[in-house]
């Protein structure tokens, strides 16, 4: 009943710049908090930042400074804009969103993952 959509992956140099989009469709009342984890083969899943429904953001300490998360409530999207981008930060990004659904209550669903590859 709730789906959501992740776009802006792709292969970057190190020091580029990503910005990945996370669009949440479906039987939606209203969203608390959404999020971007990241998972990189044989590491477990890590949050790398989050954005309450009021704007307030939190940031794993590997990538504050560089990486900034926003959201529009009018869209029901939240963004990754990454910059100064590292190595270590190749993974599949997964944005995720605690939904109030219309008629099936409160649920934390997932985005499909998108590559975000950094070379050098």
């Amino acid at each position: 009943q709730v789906q959501l959509v992740e776009s802006g992956g792709g292969l970057v140099q190190a020091g580029g710049s990503l910005r990945l989009s996370c669009a949440a469709s479906g039987s939606i009342f209203s969203i608390n908090a959404m999020g971007w984890y990241r998972q990189a083969p044989g590491k477990q899943r890590e949050l790398v930042a989050g954005i309450t429904s009021g704007g307030s953001t939190n940031y794993a300490d590997s990538v504050k400074g560089r990486f900034a998360i926003s959201r529009d409530n009018a869209k029901n999207t939240v963004y990754l804009q990454m910059n100064s981008l590292k190595p270590e930060d190749t993974a599949v990004y997964y944005c995720n969103a605690d939904v109030i659904a219309r008629w099936n209550g409160r649920s934390v669903y997932w985005g499909q993952g998108t590559q975000v590859t950094v070379s050098s």
